[in-house]
């Protein structure tokens, strides 16, 4: 879209042909007495206006390319003080995202084949990479960040706008990647670390496991302190069945116990004014990260502004070209 910055400078268009009306003109006997005192004064004028042809006859064709000439460069010049832009239309999107630590339990139940897709059997970690994964990418505008643990917690993906990448750094995680057992406390206790650090009300952390804390050097309850302390939120989420499951074992399938501690997951969200979620098949999964998508949804405002690209060097050259034109028309003058 084309406008002008300051548009009534346009007033300033007929200030010319205005001057010209009403500056006061000299009268016939003024003229006279300027120019016997001009003879008076100087002899030689018939001379000098022969010498530099003063007196020359100015063709009516050069008096009107004058006129047009000087017209052309102020009109140019009132134009370039108009401010001529161009303005571009550019949308902003402002957003308040979360910091949302995903932190994934990968100790060795998590490859119980206690879920099922399409009706064959799944592991755990099979359903977590698929339902989570798509609850990350969904996460546009947030930073996420990914922890793995077992024996112990490892930051696997720092806090980034990249989800993309967080996705498929869960994509990779395998069980027993980092030990067989499951320290609950040293997850919170990492999250912490770097959720701390990031602003508050936006501090996240969602809780995936599938057992009861049986390794770390924190314990649970040391690590909610310190994650209430700094006002992080956590959502914890029990995966899996409960009593004997199906487990892979060098090719055959055996059934082991595997307990998972909810009392533990509950008080660990309701000091934390979190929510806990209990995860026994695959839609119930899913309808658990669309209720904390829900809960924690980012808010985002859009607004358009207008980008002013300036165009006043148009109108300034063509003022240039004109007064270069009459310049080059007084030089045809003089030499005719």
């Amino acid at each position: 879209m084309f406008s002008f910055q300051w548009p009534w400078l346009a007033l300033l268009l007929p200030l010319p042909l205005l001057v010209w009306r009403l500056w006061p003109r000299p009268s016939v006997a003024d003229a006279e007495q300027h120019a016997e005192q001009a003879v008076l004064i100087h002899p030689g004028v018939a001379r000098a206006r022969q010498a530099f042809g003063a007196g020359s006859p100015q063709l009516p064709m050069g008096m009107f390319a004058q006129t047009a000439l000087l017209a052309l460069s102020w009109i140019g010049l009132v134009g370039a003080l108009m401010g001529p832009q161009h303005l571009q239309s550019y949308s902003e999107v402002a957003s308040r995202g979360y910091d949302l630590v995903v932190a994934v339990d990968t100790s060795r139940s998590m490859g119980a084949l206690d879920f099922s897709l399409d009706g064959r059997p799944v592991s755990r970690m099979a359903v977590i990479k698929g339902v989570l994964g798509h609850f990350i990418e969904g996460r546009q505008g947030d930073r996420v960040g990914l922890i793995v643990f077992g024996d112990e917690a490892v930051m696997q993906a720092p806090l980034t706008l990249d989800v993309n990448m967080v996705k498929g750094m869960l994509d990779s995680a395998e069980p027993g990647m980092v030990g067989n057992s499951t320290a609950i406390g040293d997850a919170i206790g990492v999250a912490v670390k770097k959720l701390r650090e990031r602003p508050e009300q936006s501090r996240i952390l969602l809780l995936v496991t599938d057992g009861e804390n049986t390794a770390g050097s924190l314990p649970p309850h040391e690590a909610v302190r310190l994650a209430k302390h700094y006002n992080i939120r956590i959502y914890t989420v029990g995966v899996g069945t409960k009593g004997l499951v199906p487990f892979p074992d060098g090719g055959r399938m055996r059934y082991e116990r595997m307990p998972i501690d909810e009392d533990l997951l509950r008080d660990i969200a309701a000091q934390t004014d979190g929510a806990y979620f209990r995860a026994t098949d695959t839609s119930a999964l899913e309808q658990i990260y669309q209720r904390i998508d829900a809960l924690e949804k980012t808010e985002a405002e859009s607004r358009n502004v207008m980008i002013p690209d300036p165009l006043y060097r148009w109108p300034l050259g063509l003022t240039l070209l004109a007064l270069l034109g009459l310049a080059l028309l007084a030089l045809r003058q003089r030499n005719a």
